[in-house]
């Protein structure tokens, strides 16, 4: 298997502050509730997805890294947007810019397990019953898939 990217970077830069690339899926069921996992390194839930590598395709990374964190198997379906959390914090001192790529995913195989490494639980929610989310542009990125909203730039929506 080859080297994280990020773990090299941070081997290199320590705890400098980053920007980095990530992905955030949407994943519903038949009763339109959104599918999170209850993140093992801060107890807060968060929408599948993750941190790109650099041999990641914006759409493959997002594939992996629902696989990885769910055991699913998607097809991507629509494009939601570009969301930023403009200070990401995973440890004490290991904090980014993090420009999310979203998207709309449809299951299309595999068990829902849970990755017992990244996550505690998951669990559908419907958008009246959501829990404390983790990051704002996890929060953001809900938001504009009940709005049918789409993100193209900091701050700017389209609502085609």
């Amino acid at each position: 298997m080859e080297e994280s990217y990020i773990k090299r970077i941070r081997s290199l830069v320590g705890d400098e502050f980053l920007i980095l690339n990530a992905t955030a899926v949407v994943i519903v069921n038949h009763n339109n509730e959104i599918l999170l996992q209850k993140r093992s390194d801060n107890g807060y839930w968060g929408l599948p997805g993750g941190l790109l590598e650099l041999n990641d395709s914006i759409t493959k990374g997002a594939i992996r890294e629902v696989k990885e964190e769910t055991n699913l198997d998607i097809a991507i379906k629509r494009f939601i947007g570009v969301f930023v959390n403009p200070f990401m914090r995973w440890k004490e001192k290991d904090t980014a810019k993090v420009y999310s790529f979203a998207f709309l995913g449809e299951v299309i195989g595999g068990e829902l397990r849970v990755n017992d490494s990244e996550s505690t639980e998951m669990q559908y929610f419907s958008y009246e019953n959501l829990p404390n989310i983790h990051s704002i542009d996890n929060i953001q990125v809900i938001q504009a898939y009940y709005n049918n909203q789409y993100n193209l730039v900091e701050g700017e929506k389209y609502d085609g």
